[in-house]
C-alpha cells in the first residue's frame, strides 16, 4: 500500500512508520507539506496518490492552545477539512487522530465515554479537534477518527517526566482525580494498522489501552516497575495548581473511553499495564 503519513516527526508518527514498514511510505512534516494549505495539500495528494492518508499532525499543546488564537483552528480543524477534501477527490481513505478532550470530561467517574455521547469540550484544544472531526465527515465518507488519551512514546512523555523525578526528588505530589487509560504510542499504531489491514467500518472510534487509573495511580506503578524510590503524594486537581502556582486549561476529571466499538471489530488493545512494561523495557528502565 502507499500511505502518507503527516505529522511524520511526531511521537505517534514514529510508531506508525514503524508498523507500517513494509509499505511504501510518504512521510511529510511542515517544512514538507503544510497542511493548512488547501492548494498545496490538494495537489500534493493529487501527485502522489496514496491508498490511505494518516494524519498525525496536529497542535496538541493545551495550554498554549488557550491563547495561541487562529492557529490551532487552521492545524485542528481547517488541516484535517483540506486532507478530508484531497482524499475524496483521490479516493483514498483518510485516518484522523482525535482525542477524548471534544466531550467535557465531567462524566461521572463509574461511566465511560461512548463514541457518539454528547461532545462538550471545554478547552480551545478540544473545541479546534471537535471542528476536526466535524469537517471530515462533512468532506468524506472513507475515514477513520481514532480518539485516544494519555499518550506516550518515543519523545518526552509523561513517564519520561515521572522518572527524571523520581531520580531527582524524594516524594513528589500527583493528580490523584483524574481518570483515564495511559496509551503506548506503539499499541496505537498497531491499532491503526490493524483497521486498515481488516478494513473494518469506516468511523469514529475510541482507541486507548485497556483498562483505567489516574495520574497518581500511573506513576506508582512506574515506580513500582523501575524500582524507583520516591513517595507520591496524592492530590485534587485544585490543590496541584495551588502549589503549582500555575495557569492552565481545564483537564477532564473523566477521560475514561469505552472501547467496545473497536473490540466488537476483533481489534486487539492491550491493557495499560502490559504497555507501560514494555515500554520501560525498550527504554533499558527494567
Amino acid at each position: 500500500m502507499k500511505i502518507l503519513i503527516t505529522g511524520a516527526n511526531g511521537m505517534l508518527a514514529k510508531s506508525v512508520r514503524k508498523r507500517l514498514a513494509e509499505n511504501e511510505l510518504i512521510c511529510t512534516d511542515v517544512e514538507d507539506l503544510d497542511i493548512t494549505n488547501q492548494e498545496a495539500v490538494l495537489q500534493y495528494v493529487k501527485e502522489v496518490k496514496p491508498e490511505y492518508i494518516i494524519n498525525c499532525a496536529a497542535y496538541t499543546a493545551v495550554d498554549k492552545a488557550e491563547e495561541a488564537g487562529e492557529i490551532v483552528e487552521k492545524i485542528n480543524s481547517n488541516g484535517p477539512e483540506n486532507l478530508a477534501k484531497a482524499a475524496k477527490e483521490n479516493d483514498a481513505v483518510l485516518v484522523h487522530i482525535s482525542t477524548d478532550y471534544v466531550f467535557g470530561g465531567d462524566l461521572d467517574i463509574e461511566n465511560v465515554y461512548k463514541e457518539d455521547d454528547r461532545k462538550s469540550p471545554v478547552t480551545a484544544y478540544g473545541v479546534t479537534k471537535l471542528h476536526g472531526e466535524e469537517k471530515i465527515k462533512q468532506n468524506t465518507d472513507k475515514y477513520y477518527i481514532f480518539r485516544t488519551a494519555w499518550l506516550y512514546g518515543d519523545g518526552n512523555n509523561f513517564v519520561r517526566t515521572m522518572l527524571n523525578l523520581g531520580d531527582s526528588k524524594d516524594e513528589i505530589s500527583v493528580v490523584c482525580d483524574q481518570h483515564g487509560s495511559p496509551t503506548y504510542a506503539e499499541d496505537l499504531a498497531n491499532i491503526i494498522a490493524q483497521a486498515i489491514e481488516k478494513k473494518i467500518p469506516y468511523g469514529i472510534y475510541h482507541a486507548t489501552n485497556q483498562g483505567y487509573t489516574t495520574w497518581y495511580d500511573f506513576t506508582k506503578a512506574i515506580f513500582e516497575c523501575t524500582g524507583t524510590v520516591c513517595k507520591v503524594n496524592p492530590v485534587t486537581t485544585e490543590k496541584y495548581i495551588e502549589m503549582m502556582k500555575i495557569t492552565q486549561a481545564k483537564r477532564p476529571k473523566n477521560s475514561q473511553l469505552s472501547k467496545e466499538k473497536l473490540l466488537a471489530q476483533g481489534i486487539e488493545v492491550p491493557e495499560w499495564e502490559d504497555a507501560l512494561k514494555r515500554y520501560l523495557k525498550a527504554e533499558g528502565k527494567m
